[in-house]
Formats: C-alpha cells, structure tokens, sequence
C-alpha cells in the first residue's frame, strides 16, 4: 500500500479577463504517492503547469483543498508556507532561473542556506557531492553563461536537492535542451526517483513521459484518466513509449 504524500481535492483555479471567466482547474481530484515518479500530460492549454503551482502552493487557488502529508496548505501561514517550500519541497523549471552572478556551487548553495537543516559545514560537503554526482563539479567555479544548457539545468537539479526534499517538482525540466542533454538530465531524475525520491513532472515530451512509473492526463482542467506502469528501464523504453503513445490515442492527445 502506497503512502498518499500530496493530496488534491476538488482543486479549482479561475482566472479572469475583465469579465470573462477562466477555469483552468476544474475539480480536480488526485493523489501523488510517495517515492513515485508521476508524470501530468495533456494539450496544450489543458492546465497542466497550473496544476504543478497549485499542488507545490506556488499557486493559490480558487477552491478545494491541498494537502501535504495531511496537512492542508490553506490553512498555513504566509511565514509556514515559505518553509515548507524551502524545507520539503524542490523546484526544476524549464529555465534554470540560475543566479548569473553566482556560482554553480554558489547557487546551490544559496537554496541550501535557506532551507536550514543542516550546519554550515554540512551543506558545503552536500552541495559539491550532489554537484559531482549530476556531472557538473569540475565547472562548479564558473558562472552560469560560462557553462552549457545541459550543465546548468543539472546544477538547478542539484540547488532543488540540497535540503532533502519530501518530493521534486519538475516543469518542462527539459523543454529548452538538445537531445543529449534531454537524456542526460532525464538519467538524473530517473536515477533520483530509483534512490526514493518522489517527483512529480509535467511534460509534453515522450521521452520524459517514458520515465514515470505513472502518467496522469489532463484535460479542460479535469484529470480523465491515468496510466500505470513499472519502473522504468532502458531496455523496456520503446515498449515504454508504445504503451504510453497507444493511451494517449484513446485521449486523443
């Protein structure tokens, strides 16, 4: 039995234009379980991005509830909720959103000064190893325009991971990068996930979707079906992908 982790109940968000009325998240109900690597797919427009803001609490939303291991996000306070994010919650974005006057160690190390869990000391050792184990601790002194797309979107895994995150969210983690380095920050995240870190993903792309053990597809603001499947290995991928492309024809994605 699975332990629910994050929990969405009949989460509405509404935007307006003037007077016209927007419902990007319409009722939604959804649990993301622990040490899961769950991935939100849908078209484009279907609220895929709001929904990651309104689970992580980037977002406020419009009505329903969120909760994080029980506990309602609603009902914390502006001061609590900006420890949760920094203390039980990580962050991976299309855009790295680096520090450009920082280090890549520095910009790591910022993020882990924040969340406070550990001396300083501490946080130091755990920045440069998770630098060494994402591949980018020999350009750990240069600065972010100094390095390669692919290098600074590792070092934004790493700042997400420095204060030990209950669960990684990821948005479009690989959307602005080449193949390779697709597949290089997609080795990262699956090999994440197998140590036991929880990720929730939103993506578009097939070869990021074939990395989820459970793919959810949204649409007009809804979760309408889901997609469960084994933890992912490289020799199961095409497999992987013909599984996941079949479901989404049946959502007519």
């Amino acid at each position: 039995m699975k332990n629910v982790l994050l929990q969405g109940k009949d989460v509405e968000r509404t935007f307006y234009q003037g007077k016209t009325k927007n419902q990007v998240l319409d009722g939604v109900n959804v649990d993301i379980y622990e040490k899961d690597f769950t991935v939100i797919m849908g078209s484009s427009g279907a609220g895929k991005s709001t929904l990651l803001y309104a689970l992580s609490g980037m977002d406020q939303i419009s009505g329903g509830r969120v909760a994080y291991k029980g506990q309602e996000l609603g009902s914390m306070k502006e001061r609590e909720m900006a420890r949760l994010r920094a203390e039980e919650f990580g962050f991976v974005f299309q855009q790295t959103h680096l520090v450009s006057n920082l280090t890549l160690l520095e910009n790591v190390l910022v993020a882990g000064y924040v969340s406070n869990k550990e001396s300083v000391s501490d946080i130091q050792n755990r920045a440069k190893m998770l630098l060494e184990q994402m591949g980018v601790s020999e350009a750990r002194d240069r600065f972010p325009s100094k390095v390669s797309g692919g290098e600074a979107q590792r070092t934004a895994i790493a700042r997400a991971m420095i204060g030990k995150p209950g669960i990684l969210f990821a948005d479009e983690p690989t959307g602005a990068l080449n193949r390779s380095n697709t597949t290089g920050v997609l080795d990262l995240l699956t090999e994440l996930n197998r140590q036991g870190q929880s990720i929730l993903m939103v993506t578009h792309d097939m070869r990021a979707a074939v990395r989820g053990n459970r793919v959810l597809y949204l649409e007009d603001g809804k979760i309408i079906d889901e997609l469960n499947l084994s933890a992912y290995g490289e020799l199961q991928e095409k497999q992987r992908e013909n599984e996941i492309n079949a479901w989404l024809g049946k959502m007519q994605w």
